[in-house]
Parts: C-alpha cells; sequence; structure tokens
C-alpha cells in the first residue's frame, strides 16, 4: 500500500473515531474545535475541581492494570508499555497502538471531563518500544553534520510515534558534551552550541509538526566538573547565555518545541527543577515560551535527598510550581502523595496552579486530542521497523555517521577474501542508551559476512576477551550460605545492620543477603537508618567453585574488615578514600569456609561488594590466543572494540575497557593488517596502540542497520564522510577540551603533554581528497542586518565518488571582552562530488550570529574585523578571508 495511502485511510479512521466519541456529541463550549482554543481552556479550568487540576499536572509510567491505581480524576499523561511484544515488529507496534488507545479511551469516555490523556515515551534515536526501528545513537546523528538526513530521520520517527498514539517525546538531548567523561555524551549532539542548534532544530520539527510534541532537555547544563553528570553547575550568566542556552532557545523559537525537561542538577545553588530564574524569568518571561515545563523522572524530590535544599517533599513541590515548573514527572502512579498534598493543603497559589494546568489543556487542545484521541493500529504496523523504506533510510543514516580517524590505506578492504572479526561488540547488537530493544536486528559480523559472501570471501570470527574485566568479580549468590537457628544450611549471608559506626549494641536490622553487592546513595541500606552513618556485619560460608578461589577481597569504600575462618585478611577500617582490596588465597574446588564482613558509613553513598578471582590464570589469555591464531589465518584481521557508558556510568578513563587494548595489539603483533572499529557515544584515548594498526573507523552505535553500514564502508561501498561532533583527546589530563575555549593568559600546552586533541572537532577522512579554492565574501563589508554569502570552489581531487564537511569558523579579531579562539558559524555536507568534479559552495551567515554579551551583558554585534576560515574541521582549514562589520547606523 503506498504511504499516501496509508495516511489518508489513518486520517480517516482517525476522524471516524474521533466522531464516534462522546466528546463530539456534547455542547460544552470546551469540546467545541470551533472555538478558540484560548476559550476552550478557559471553560474547561473553570470547571475542574482541585484534584482534577493535580493530576493534569503529574506524569508517570502507569497503565490500568493496578486496580488500586486512581485515574479517576484524569492524569496529564502516562507511558504506556507494550503488553504484547510477541510476532515480528508490524505486530508488536499495532499491539502498542491497541494498548494506548484502550487507556486513552477509559480516560476519554469514563472520567468526569473526559480529558485525554497524553502518552509520552523516549524518542533520542528511535520510539524506545519494542518493533520501533532503532536509528544511530544520537552522537552518531550528529556526526553526520548533514542537517536534512537528521530531519528525514526525525521525521520517520515522529510517524511511528504518532501512529502508535504517543504524543510527547522526551527528546532530544541538547546538552553539549563539553567533557566527554560524561557517560550521556552518546545522547547528545556534541559540544558545539551551534552545530547542536541546527541538528536540534532539524530533529525537532518533524515532531512538533506531526502532532508530537518534542522536550529538548536537561535545562540546563547537565554535566559538571570531572564530566560527571548532573554535578552542580555554577556558571556566570555569560557562559549560560553564550554557551548551554542557545540550543534550548533555537529548540524553541525555531523548531516550535512545546515542552522543556529540567535537569537534575543545581544551577546557581538552587535545583534546577526550583530555579525560578532558570523558568520563570529566563525561559517563561524572556524568552517567552508558551508551552510547559516537566521535571526529570523524580527531579522534584530530589532538593530533600540530594541537593538538601528543602525540608520536605510538599515544600520542594511548592517551590518548583513558584519557579515555573508545570508538570512533576515521576516513577511511578504511588509517589504522587505528597504533591497533591502540596497542592490540597493549599501551599501553592491557585493562580499558579491555573496557568500551569492552562499551559497543560492548550497543549491537548492544539494537539487535537479531543477530536481525535486514539491511534489507527493499521498505521502503527505500517510504520514500524518493517517498513523497508524505514531500514533503508537507517541504513543511509548508519554509514554517513561513521568516522574514519586513521587510515594508512587498508581501508577499504575490497580485495579480502580471508577475513578475522574479532570482539564481543561485533556480535552484542548494543542499541546504545534509551533505545526500545535489547539487541539490534543486525550485528557487525552479521553484515560483514553478508557482504563477504558476495564477492566469495570467507570469514572467521572469535570473541575475545570483550569490554569487562572478568578477573575479580563479584562473588556468586550460589557459593554464599549461613546456618539457620535450627541448624539448617540456609541460602545467603546473615546480615546485621546497626544506626552506629561500630557495630554496637542490638542491629536495627538483620536480613538474609544474597550476595554482599550494594551501593547506597539517596537512603541507608534501610528505612531505620540515616544514609551516613551506619556499619553492617555480614556473616556465613563461601564455597569456593570446581576451579577453586585463587583471590578474595572487597570492592568499594574504605571502611571495611573481611576475615576468613578466624584470620583477618583485610583490615580497611580506618576510612580514607574507595577502590578494591584482595589478597591471595587457596582455597580448593568445593571447599567451605567460614567468612565474615564488617563495613561502616560516616558520609553517605556507602558502596561495598564482596569480590573474588577464580581459576589459576586470567581466562581473557586464551581468548587473545584465539583471537591471534584465526588473524595470522586472514588477509586483514577486524577488531571490534567498544566502550561502557550511560546515564549515571560517567567514566574516569577514555581507554578501552577490559583487555580490549591488549588484544589489539596482540592481534596487531601477528603482522596482519589490523582494522578497529569503535563502538561507543564517546571519546576513546588510541595513543597506546593506534601506531600498530592500519585503520580506524568510529561506528557509534549505528542501530539496526549498523551491521550492513560498516560492511558498507569497510568495503568501500560507502566512502565514510562522517565528522567529530566532539574533541577526541590525547589523555584524560587534558580534560575539559574543547575547540572552541577562549584565549588562555600564557599558553596551552602541559609540561609533558600538548594541548592539542588528538582528533580534532569535525575531523573525519575518506577515500578520497578534496581541494577548496576561489574564497569569495559578499557583501564585504557588511551590516549588522546582513546575511553573508561565503562562497568557494570545492574539487574533488581523488578518484572516488565522496561526500565532503565543509566547515566555517569565525574569529573576532577584536573584541571588548574576550572571545573563543575559533567558532563554528555554519556547515554544509556536500554529497556525491564524483572524482574531478568541482561544485561552487555558498555558507550562508547571518551577521546576528556574531552577536555576544558585552561587558553590560547586553546582546551586541560589535563593529571591527572577523577572520572567516573555510575548510575540513577545526585543525584542517583550507581557506581564510578577513569580513568587515560596520558600526550599527
Amino acid at each position: 500500500m503506498a504511504i499516501r495511502q496509508v495516511i489518508a485511510r489513518a486520517a480517516i479512521a482517525l476522524a471516524a473515531l474521533a466522531a464516534a466519541s462522546p466528546l463530539a456529541a456534547q455542547g460544552e463550549p470546551y469540546r467545541n474545535p470551533s472555538l478558540p482554543v484560548a476559550d476552550r481552556v478557559a471553560d474547561l479550568l473553570g470547571r475542574m475541581t482541585l484534584r482534577e487540576k493535580f493530576w493534569q499536572l503529574y506524569m508517570s509510567p502507569g497503565s490500568l492494570d493496578d486496580l488500586g491505581h486512581d485515574y479517576s480524576n484524569g492524569a496529564f499523561g502516562l507511558q504506556i508499555d507494550i503488553a504484547d511484544s510477541s510476532g515480528d515488529a508490524a505486530h508488536v507496534a499495532r499491539s502498542h497502538a491497541e494498548r494506548i488507545n484502550s487507556i486513552q479511551r477509559y480516560f476519554v469516555e469514563q472520567t468526569r471531563l473526559g480529558i485525554p490523556i497524553i502518552p509520552f515515551d523516549e524518542v533520542l534515536h528511535g520510539l524506545m518500544r519494542r518493533g520501533a526501528t532503532v536509528f544511530p545513537q544520537a552522537i552518531g546523528l550528529a556526526a553526520t553534520w548533514d542537517s536534512a538526513l537528521v530531519a528525514r530521520v526525525g521525521h520517520t520517527i515522529a510517524l511511528e510515534t504518532r501512529h502508535r498514539g504517543v504524543r510527547q517525546g522526551l527528546s532530544p538531548v541538547v546538552n553539549l558534551a563539553n567533557d566527554v567523561r560524561w557517560g550521556r555524551t552518546e545522547e547528545t549532539w556534541g559540544e558545539d552550541p551551534h552545530l547542536t542548534s541546527r541538528l536540534g532544530v532539524a530533529f525537532i520539527a518533524p515532531f512538533e509538526q506531526l502532532g508530537v510534541i518534542a522536550t529538548p532537555k536537561h535545562f540546563v547544563a547537565n554535566v559538571g566538573d570531572g564530566g560527571r553528570d548532573s554535578y552542580p553547575i555554577d556558571l556566570g550568566p555569560r557562559a549560560l547565555a553564550e554557551y548551554h542556552f542557545p540550543p534550548f532557545r533555537a529548540a524553541i523559537d525555531e523548531a516550535g518545541a512545546r515542552s522543556v525537561m529540567t535537569a537534575y542538577n543545581s544551577v546557581g545553588g538552587l535545583p534546577a527543577t526550583q530555579n525560578p530564574w532558570l523558568l520563570r524569568d529566563t525561559l517563561k518571561r524572556d524568552w517567552k515560551f508558551g508551552g510547559f515545563v516537566i521535571s526529570d523522572a523524580a527531579a522534584t524530590g530530589g532538593a530533600t535527598v540530594l541537593h538538601m535544599t528543602e525540608p520536605t517533599t510538599p515544600i520542594a513541590a511548592m517551590h518548583a510550581w513558584q519557579a515555573g515548573l508545570d508538570v512533576v514527572f515521576q516513577s511511578t502512579w504511588e509517589q504522587h502523595r505528597p504533591y497533591l498534598a502540596a497542592v490540597e493543603q493549599g501551599l501553592v497559589a491557585p493562580e499558579i496552579i491555573d496557568s500551569a494546568v492552562a499551559r497543560v489543556l492548550r497543549a491537548k487542545f492544539e494537539l487535537g486530542q479531543f477530536e481525535q484521541p486514539y491511534a489507527d493500529p493499521d498505521s502503527a504496523a505500517h510504520w514500524s521497523a518493517s517498513n523497508p523504506e524505514t531500514m533503508s533510510l537507517a541504513r543511509e543514516a548508519a554509514a554517513s555517521s561513521m568516522v574514519l580517524l586513521h587510515n594508512n590505506g587498508v581501508l577499504p578492504i575490497a580485495d579480502a577474501r580471508r577475513i578475522a572479526v574479532i570482539g564481543s561488540d561485533a556480535i552484542d547488537a548494543r542499541p546504545g542508551g534509551y533505545s526500545g530493544s535489547a539487541r539490534l536486528r543486525s550485528t557487525i559480523l552479521d553484515g560483514i559476512e553478508r557482504a563477504a559472501r558476495q564477492v566469495g570471501a570467507s570469514v572467521d570470527f572469535v570473541r575475545g576477551p570483550g569490554r569487562h574485566d572478568s578477573t575479580v568479580v563479584i562473588v556468586d549468590p550460589d557459593a554464599l550460605s549461613h546456618r539457620s537457628a535450627d541448624g539448617a544450611t540456609v541460602a545467603g549471608l546473615r546480615g546485621e545492620y546497626f544506626d552506629n559506626i561500630d557495630l554496637h549494641g542490638d542491629a536495627a536490622l538483620i536480613r538474609i543477603d544474597p550476595q554482599v553487592d550494594f551501593s547506597w546513595t539517596l537512603y541507608g541500606p534501610t528505612q531505620q537508618l540515616a544514609r551516613d552513618w551506619y556499619s553492617a556485619r555480614w556473616t556465613g560460608r563461601i564455597t569456593a567453585p570446581a576451579s577453586g578461589i585463587t583471590r578474595l577481597g572487597v570492592r568499594g569504600k574504605e571502611g571495611f574488615r573481611l576475615w576468613l575462618g578466624d584470620s583477618l585478611m583485610i583490615d580497611r577500617w580506618h576510612k580514607r578514600s574507595a577502590g578494591e582490596t584482595t589478597v591471595a588465597v587457596n582455597l580448593e574446588p568445593n571447599s567451605s569456609h567460614d567468612i565474615r564482613l564488617e563495613y561502616h558509613e560516616t558520609t553517605g553513598n556507602g558502596r561495598v561488594s564482596l569480590v573474588w578471582q577464580t581459576g589459576d590464570s586470567p581466562q581473557y589469555r586464551a581468548t587473545i590466543d584465539s583471537a591471534m591464531a584465526i588473524a595470522r589465518n586472514a588477509e586483514v584481521a577486524i577488531v571490534v572494540a567498544g566502550i561502557e557508558e550511560g546515564e549515571f556510568r560517567d567514566r574516569s578513563s577514555l581507554r578501552l575497557p577490559g583487555h580490549q587494548e591488549q588484544l589489539i595489539r596482540s592481534v596487531a603483533a601477528t603482522g596482519t593488517p589490523v582494522v578497529v572499529v569503535l563502538v561507543g557515544g564517546s571519546a576513546v584515548t588510541t595513543r597506546a596502540w593506534i601506531d600498530s594498526v592500519g585503520a580506524v573507523l568510529v561506528a557509534w552505535y549505528p542501530g539496526d542497520a549498523g551491521g550492513d553500514a560498516v560492511a558498507d564502508v569497510l568495503s568501500g561501498r560507502t566512502n565514510p564522510a562522517g565528522r567529530l561532533p566532539m574533541s577526541w583527546p590525547v589523555s584524560e589530563g587534558q580534560l575539559p577540551l574543547v575547540y572552541n575555549h577562549k584565549p588562555t593568559g600564557r599558553g596551552d600546552d602541559y609540561l609533558d603533554l600538548t594541548g592539542e586533541p588528538d582528533f580534532p572537532f569535525g575531523h573525519g577522512l575518506s577515500y578520497t581528497k578534496f581541494q577548496y579554492s576561489d574564497l569569495r565574501i559578499t557583501p564585504n563589508p557588511a551590516a549588522a542586518s546582513d546575511t553573508v554569502r561565503v562562497t568557494f570552489q570545492l574539487r574533488n581531487i581523488g578518484d572516488r565518488t565522496g561526500d565532503e564537511v565543509v566547515q566555517l569558523y569565525v574569529n573576532d579579531l577584536m573584541a571588548s571582552v574576550a572571545r573563543p579562539v575559533l567558532e563554528l558559524k555554519a556547515f554544509e555536507r556536500v554529497r556525491g562530488l564524483a572524482p574531478g568534479e568541482s561544485r561552487t559552495v555558498t555558507l550562508e551567515l547571518p551577521i546576528s550570529r556574531l552577536a555576544f554579551l558585552d561587558r553590560r551583558l547586553d546582546w551586541v554585534v560589535e563593529p571591527g574585523d572577523f577572520r572567516v576560515l573555510v575548510g575540513g574541521s577545526s585543525r584542517d582549514l583550507r581557506l581564510r578571508g578577513t569580513l568587515t562589520v560596520g558600526a550599527a547606523p
């Protein structure tokens, strides 16, 4: 069936459903679609009880399955999972739409006012539900440097989302990844405000045009010192306004985003969710944002247990609504109680509640939910991962995202007939954070094998040592036991928890713990204990596995002691730091021994785990030997290596985890040419191994069609043209490291290291070469109201057709305040330039993009000279000119 026919049929079906709805047949003004939205909002708001108003300001995952959850007063919206995830993608999508319809029908037809809910979900790089297409992770889409392609991807995700009945997407992340240690770098569009703004607008606009509310997040500056997630932000108004605000402002003003999500972190000492300067003054007053503001999940109460700025959750809720928050997002239905209490106890002024509810109702009326509340399951089935056009776009996007970091001529490998593929990420099929599938539909190994069969090549594969160092691991629950009061052997250790730090007196709690692997962040081990003043003792027996135990120890914050039998094996009771301490032991296979572990905590964030090493020697060595064996018999070895990251999974080290670096060096030592394919969403330090390999390709998390896309690039079927959306450092000691820093007071280098990145922002190689010439800037001089055209010739001087990402940077040669040494102001992906072909490229530069905050913190475009530089990266600059901006009349 043609796409137009599907869309037309969906529209007819939705109209029929709307006509059949009881809302269309009743006479209240708010049900009349011919009235202005403002009138409908006012009428409905005047009919609502206080409790009905509250429920328009509360969102959480949920359904109607739990009869103890009372939704009779309505709800803002629910995150609705799929009841039946069996069958193919089309069937799953259809069942999801039917489930959403059934829940929506309750709110429309069985609540007093019939206010529809906004079903919401994550749509970072695809709807986060099974059956939906997984596109390359956001950082991979950013690496395409292609606004048009990102818009097509956004449009397709929006179609899959809208036709299931989901009407709000909690994406994209437009925070800037200014420290690549941040575990959520993968979710971003990189380090640059202009690139993030342009791609963010391209992604968001299709959602809003198709009736799915986009939610740029997290407002604002979600990564702090050390690259740590949600760390406090104490930046001044200049840094926030010039660097962090622009992507949000563009999302609202240009793409029409109707929702914004707040951040977990504090900004200037106040939690972002309770910050009136951010939400009320900046977002709503200065920017005139007319949509609604939602908290991040459970962030509103974070002021009471993390930031320690509020005495109770109801008070935190009061201050959040007063500051400009509209909708509280929590993790469960049950968590609504303190927020409802804040409203019903009169802590929040009625006009504040009414203003927030009005913003939510306005969005629901604008979405047409009162007239068309239901989805068409047939359309949902069509717009799913079963759609060939969708999968074709996923493959195109994945191939366009890949960045060739390094190549000494090994790639492409079209002529190789014996190929070794090594590495767990070749088969693990990881989709990246906020994905709807546990695994992708196709692996990198699948793609390479399909491509190899087409040319009669053979492929051998071994998994290698993987991303994890399995030498020392958490003790398995099967190995732990204790004796009960009646003398029987029972699984688990006996845990005793005390309300002091020296195990004194009677235990406040005694329980059986299957294993010792705890992280107590927000609270203590139990409600009876404080989060920052307790101790614990675990006693029982440990039984060695068939391979025996060679090392035994503890991982976590110091303040622990470990006994084996009557011997004190480890004494780290004096608290100083954290880490892993193990001792050599020789416990025979299947032998059983008494064990006692004690721990105390004095400042909170307690962490303690019982760990061991089994067997005589690390098993990873045998996996590396197997990898070397298949590499010796191959013409080329492809090592697929990956990193570990994610939300609240920041990295202190940018090295490849586990024993992957040793794997790469060992495989390279065989003499077989090596290609490293990197899977992940952030930077990797490469100096320890890159000189031993022939090529390095960054695949990011490439999505459902990523395996074929990797094969396309490796074989030369696709000429890579992805570019880094962030700077890759030589060492963690350089961080934070961004290309657009301001001039230093001395120099950029270290005593023992360069201040330059290993691979700069905008870097990426090709299988061909390009020549830049004939730069022209018109008009020049230019007025502050002008748009300058920067024109040049781009010629492919290589022997392969390819894309080039042309990048325009500006440096203000003299300003009243310090300005960045370089700023990206325009870019374009020039596609399909044939060998010998020359093309005229024109980049538009509105002079307004040169504005900054002057000494009085007023936005100005100062007259003067600006250096204009054009090239293939922030370091590979080929053309230079001077633009003169005249004084304003």
